[in-house]
Order: C-alpha cells, then structure tokens, then sequence
C-alpha cells in the first residue's frame, strides 16, 4: 500500500516528517545533500513542500533504506532517471512536433490542390 498524501498545495516540514516517516532533521540534511529537494521557504522561513518534493523524499528514503544505497549512489540513481524523463518528455514532444508537421504537410497539399483547380492538378 502507498503512502497517503492529503491533497494540499504545500506542506510544512512537521507534515512532511509524518507522512514519509523521515525526521526533520534529515530531511533539513537532504536538502543539502540532494540538489533537486528544494522547498520553498516562507517569509517567516518556514519551509514549504510541495507534492513533488514529497515524492522526492519518498524516493530518496526508497533508494537510501530499501534499496542500502549511499548519498552517492543515491544522487547518481536520481540524476539519470531525471536524464531518463527528460528524454522521453523530449521524445514525446518531438513525437506531437511530427505529428503535427505531417497534419500542416497534408493541409497545404490539399490546398495547394485546391487552388491548382482541376486543369492543374499535378503529382506533388
């Protein structure tokens, strides 16, 4: 079973150590260990988790407890599923960019068609 997550725009650091099980104190630290575990600070200086970082620090409690892998071994795991995803955001965006060239290709055909009129018509 998953770990239940209230549905709120941000979390304060108390929260965040009840729903992950992870003490303050350590997740003060991986915030300084971890690059991509940045949340955001108040006026007052209180820190704000979003959703995301929650999930960060899920992940990072995963790959340091479940899976005994260093602080090193932790951010290089981090750092290449980020490489990972950036890349098939890249290669899904690259697919839509296709797509819709091949859309824009077929529209001007048609027209190109259409403007040729019947005495024109010639192979494309």
């Amino acid at each position: 079973m998953g770990t239940v997550i209230p549905d709120k725009l941000y979390y304060r650091i108390g929260e965040v150590e009840q729903i992950t099980s992870v003490p303050a104190y350590v997740l003060r630290y991986w915030e300084s260990e971890f690059k991509l575990l940045r949340p955001k600070k108040n006026p007052a200086g209180q820190r704000l988790y979003r959703r995301k970082d929650i999930d960060l620090v899920l992940r990072i409690k995963t790959l340091l407890y479940d899976e005994r892998l260093t602080l090193e071994g932790a951010k290089k795991r981090l750092r290449g599923e980020a490489r990972a995803a950036a890349q098939m955001d890249l290669g899904l965006r690259d697919a839509a960019l296709e797509a819709a060239l091949r859309r824009l290709r077929e529209r001007l055909r048609a027209l190109r068609e259409r403007l040729a009129g019947p005495q024109g018509r010639r192979a494309p």
